[in-house]
């Protein structure tokens, strides 16, 4: 099963596997020895590199992928179980031929499904292949019917099967591309993963035949084989026939990066000491080492990088606030890129639209937004936040509600009212004060001439007595 990398924004332009690596180290393997291969990240479909990958070729024993992901398929699904016992027809031996691989698996001999699986591809078993057919679809027909389905459903358009095994036959190919696609769903399941981990495997005695051992063709899983084992390899299955030359499907994990290679129509070569180089695998594994040794994730722009800051106003003891990317870039790219190669376009929006940013600003509040770019490849854009909050200043926060109230229309009219309610009251007091004064001074005069009258007449009556 796949080891999940944990990308916050992944922005690998590598959809339906359309592109070559546009982060590539330079290409060593002018001379690969085989007629189609594929290097890509299993996570991302990310092709790290590429030959002829379209092109029409024997699917061969890699058939078996395909037949082993139907039945897994079908057991994830609840329509078969794995310790099911199966017992074998003599149908399932109908298209078996002395160049096909086998078990020797006798018509009424039973076993366990998951036996059955073990048989088919660590043990070869061409038979086992056919009634793994039989037993999940009814017959070998409907099984390769969902086969062609199913390659149909992945995305797959240079693939057909005609029989569950492998045989060759003119009708019966695939290309680099689609069995990558194939083997990257397959591998993806723990039972197809834990079946293709397996170097060797004991199949129990049944009552018509004693136990088998199953030996694994995949010697990049075998410790012992200094010439073919790759430690960070965790499946495959290699293929040798006449028709489709040598060829092997497999993966590999490391650093936490999972590769699939895909090498179809290699060869072998006797060496000095009479040996044979198996180079399906030779090759497999340089593909393998290249890739680990020049490829890697590497975060070109982290959460926690603080890539600007915004003018702000009003702020209590700040006049900006420091921006960050919202989630982080990791891709996978050739180890020997510098970061300084990704040109970076910073738009902060208060900025470009010409409005000022002003306080209260809460930490994470969007305020921009910042794009990658690198050889006419885009990666973004990613929102720039906030990276503290920064509180507004008290004096100005009543200044702002003042100046919000004036702003006001309504408040407008309502200020224009009082002022004319008041200036009217004014006016009154005035008036009222002036009519007061003037009742005052007309009362005060009146008492005054009436004094003097009263003066005047007393004096009068005096001077009468003393007449």
């Amino acid at each position: 099963m796949f080891k999940k990398i944990v990308i916050l924004v992944i922005l690998i332009p590598a959809a339906l596997l359309s592109y070559g690596a546009p982060a590539a180290a330079v290409d060593p393997f002018r001379d690969l020895a085989a007629v189609s291969a594929l290097l890509a990240e299993a996570d991302t479909e990310e092709i790290l590199f590429e030959q002829n990958i379209s092109r029409r070729h024997p699917a061969d024993a890699l058939t078996k992928v395909m037949t082993l992901l139907i039945a897994v398929t079908a057991i994830e699904n609840g329509e078969a179980f794995e310790n099911m016992r199966v017992e074998m027809t003599e149908t399932a031996w109908f298209d078996i031929t002395s160049r096909d691989g086998t078990q020797n698996i006798k018509p009424g001999e039973e076993m366990t499904l998951l036996d059955l699986m073990y048989s088919a591809y660590v043990g070869r078993a061409s038979e086992a292949c056919n009634m793994i057919a039989e037993h999940i679809a009814g017959s070998v027909e409907e099984f390769v019917r969902l086969m062609n389905q199913r390659a149909v459903e992945l995305g797959c358009v240079t693939t057909n099967f005609t029989n569950t095994h492998g045989q060759y036959n003119d009708d019966q190919y695939t290309s680099a591309r689609d069995m990558f696609l194939i083997f990257r769903d397959a591998v993806s399941r723990p039972l197809f993963a834990e079946i293709n981990s397996v170097y060797r495997y004991t199949v129990e005695a049944t009552g018509m035949s004693d136990s088998r051992r199953l030996i694994n063709p995949n010697s990049m899983l075998n410790s012992s084989s200094s010439k073919y084992y790759f430690r960070h390899c965790t499946s495959g299955i290699p293929s040798v026939t006449f028709e489709g030359g040598n060829s092997f499907v497999g993966s590999a994990e490391a650093d936490g990066l999972t590769l699939i290679v895909v090498v179809l129509g290699s060869d072998e070569i006797m060496l000095e000491d009479e040996s044979y180089d198996m180079r399906n695998l030779t090759e497999s594994r340089r593909l393998f080492e290249w890739g680990f040794s020049e490829f890697g994730w590497h975060t070109i722009l982290s959460s926690s990088e603080l890539v600007d800051k915004a003018p702000i106003q009003h702020g209590a003891g700040a006049d900006f606030v420091n921006l960050r990317p919202e989630s982080s870039i990791t891709l996978l790219i050739a180890n020997d890129i510098p970061y300084e190669e990704f040109e970076r376009k910073i738009t902060i929006y208060s900025i470009e639209n010409d409005e000022p940013l002003t306080a209260p600003i809460d930490a994470g509040d969007v305020l921009g937004e910042i794009l990658l770019t690198r050889n006419g490849l885009e990666y973004g854009p990613i929102l720039l936040v906030a990276n503290t909050s920064i509180e507004l200043h008290r004096f100005e926060f009543i200044r702002m509600q003042v100046m919000d109230l004036l702003s006001s229309t309504v408040a407008r009219y309502v200020i224009w009212a009082l002022v004319i309610l008041v200036a009217g009251y004014v006016a009154l007091v005035i008036r009222y004060n002036v009519i007061r004064r003037k009742r005052h001074n007309r009362i005060t005069q009146a008492k005054k001439q009436l004094a003097e009258e009263r003066r005047n007449s007393a004096e009068s009556e005096r001077e009468q007595r003393w007449r």
